[in-house]
């Protein structure tokens, strides 16, 4: 067989051309296996005779939508590579990730024209040549063709394939939350091996539908998205999430499964959606890319929804560590194991495996594992050693192969020689009634080296300071215990949910009080 990933929807088609493969949670478009795969032959072959070759990368600047499904099968099919960009970005970011991804051809949605406009002004600032605009209401920009008539220009038949194995199949640029993004390097080989990796873990259906709300950007989105292709699984995808729309998509579309990021559940909650929603028929929210709280586990139970903690990187193309909907309540602190396909270790600073229950650096082993770090050889060399994956993530494992995923070894803080872990802070303080969610950093202390900040979003005006440290006073070790506490409206967050952690030291650089 041809290992080339975009082939996975040419074989879905074949065997189910009628079941309903994709569905906009915006507008009307629903569209068929058959017809998904049709508009997607129809842009490979537009591409293809415009001159797209095999490893040329392209650009997708757009919300999700049906037409970044079909540009990402569709590249993968001619053998191109795929550069997802975050449309959060500035002109300036974006400029950085096409520069160095070499990128040449893009294709984006009207809503990102300001910012498409600028980098076309730039002009040699990038190797871009070719601009798709994708067009709904507004005028075709003068730089740009319509990516709906230069698609449907073309023929449907099904494109030679070219790209397999072990050639580039996508170059997704990290968030940047500690320095310039990097482009992790996944090709056909390990993509698949992320979809069949993902497919023998978890329990999918005949007849799932799957409430996709990440941006298709990033990791968490793409590769399960390519999972319901592979399983004939039904895609709802929200073009951007909204809590109370959630839980209408939940009651609507049948919703069975899905994967929300913890902020995302937690909005879920406080929107009071699920007290005038049918969610009878969901069974389980996978939910990862931040620390999952206790109490936002067994919330979720109490309305018999399993909350089934993902761990993964985009590194692995997703999958490490999965908690199972067996084990889910009793370990709720707990990601779960490795995933089928997967080798999970917690090690120590020489490399060898931690004894149980004693904190070491997660490693990751799988033939999903990135090919490399993009034009960063020192970091893949940093990243990749001897086979494995080396997180930078602070676990500790039982006895019985269970993860719990402590925190950021960059984000650790030593307090009086204590390793003081913030996710264990933060899991704290969210259950408090009055916290909305909180985040925890480490200010430099003269007493012991470094002290923990609580920054704390409340909901509710009357919760002071002193509340929150007397609250932490009876569950938490003295050295763990914050020293300070500053209210904000909003922590700050990347769009995969993880907190800036680097965004709030620059805003609260202490010292912390003596």
């Amino acid at each position: 067989m041809h290992n080339n990933l975009g082939l996975l929807l040419a074989k879905r088609a074949f065997l189910n051309p009628d079941r309903e493969a994709y569905v906009d949670s915006h507008s009307d478009l629903r569209l068929t296996f058959a017809e998904l795969n049709a508009r997607c032959n129809r842009l490979a072959n537009a591409l293809r005779a415009s001159g797209v070759r095999p490893g040329e990368r392209v650009g997708l600047l757009l919300m999700n939508s049906a037409e970044f499904i079909e540009a990402f099968f569709a590249l993968a099919k001619i053998g191109a590579v795929v550069v997802p960009l975050n449309w959060r970005l500035m002109a300036d970011e974006l400029e950085f990730i096409l520069a160095d991804s070499g990128t040449r051809w893009l294709i984006f949605g009207e809503e990102f024209l300001d910012n498409v406009a600028e980098l076309y002004r730039r002009g040699d600032k990038t190797e871009i040549q070719h601009w798709l605009q994708v067009c709904g209401k507004q005028e075709i920009a003068p730089f740009a063709q319509s990516y709906q008539a230069f698609r449907d220009a073309a023929v449907d038949a099904e494109p030679e394939p070219a790209g397999r194995d072990d050639d580039m199949l996508y170059i997704m640029y990290t968030s940047g939350t500690t320095g310039l993004p990097k482009g992790v390097v996944h090709t056909h080989g390990t993509a698949i091996w992320g979809v069949l990796t993902i497919a023998a873990t978890i329990e999918y259906r005949e007849g799932d539908r799957y409430l996709a709300a990440l941006p298709m950007f990033h990791v968490g989105a793409l590769t399960p998205l390519a999972v319901n292709v592979y399983r004939g699984v039904t895609s709802v995808v929200m073009r951007a999430f909204d809590p109370r729309l959630a839980w209408q998509l939940i009651e609507r579309e049948q919703i069975t499964a899905g994967l929300m990021v913890p902020a995302m559940l937690n909005f879920m909650l406080q929107s009071g959606g699920h007290q005038r929603c049918d969610f009878s028929a969901l069974r389980w929210i996978m939910t990862g890319a931040a620390p999952v709280p206790v109490a936002l586990t067994l919330k979720y139970a109490e309305l018999g929804i399993g909350v089934l903690q993902v761990y993964g990187l985009t590194e692995s193309c997703g999958p490490a560590c999965v908690m199972d909907s067996e084990h889910a309540l009793a370990r709720p602190e707990s990601t779960g194991k490795a995933f089928f396909h997967t080798e999970v270790r917690v090690v120590g600073e020489d490399g060898t495996p931690c004894a149980p229950g004693v904190p070491g650096e997660v490693v990751v082993r799988g033939a999903h594992v990135m090919r490399e770090y993009w034009n960063r050889p020192q970091a893949t060399a940093e990243t990749l050693k001897d086979g494995w994956l080396y997180t930078g993530d602070v676990a500790v494992m039982d006895e019985d192969g269970f993860v719990a995923i402590q925190d950021r070894m960059k984000d650790m803080i030593i307090s009086g020689g204590e390793n003081v872990y913030p996710a264990e802070i933060e899991g704290v303080l969210s259950a408090h009634p009055q916290i909305v969610e909180a985040a925890v950093i480490g200010q430099a202390s003269d007493k012991w080296g470094e002290s923990p900040l609580a920054v704390v979003v409340r909901g509710d005006d009357s919760l002071t300071a002193e509340d929150v440290l007397a609250y932490c006073h009876d569950r938490l070790a003295g050295y763990k215990r914050p020293q300070a506490v500053e209210f904000v409206d909003e922590i700050p967050r990347n769009p995969s949910g993880k907190i800036l952690k680097r965004v709030l030291r620059e805003q609260y650089p202490g010292p912390a009080p003596r």
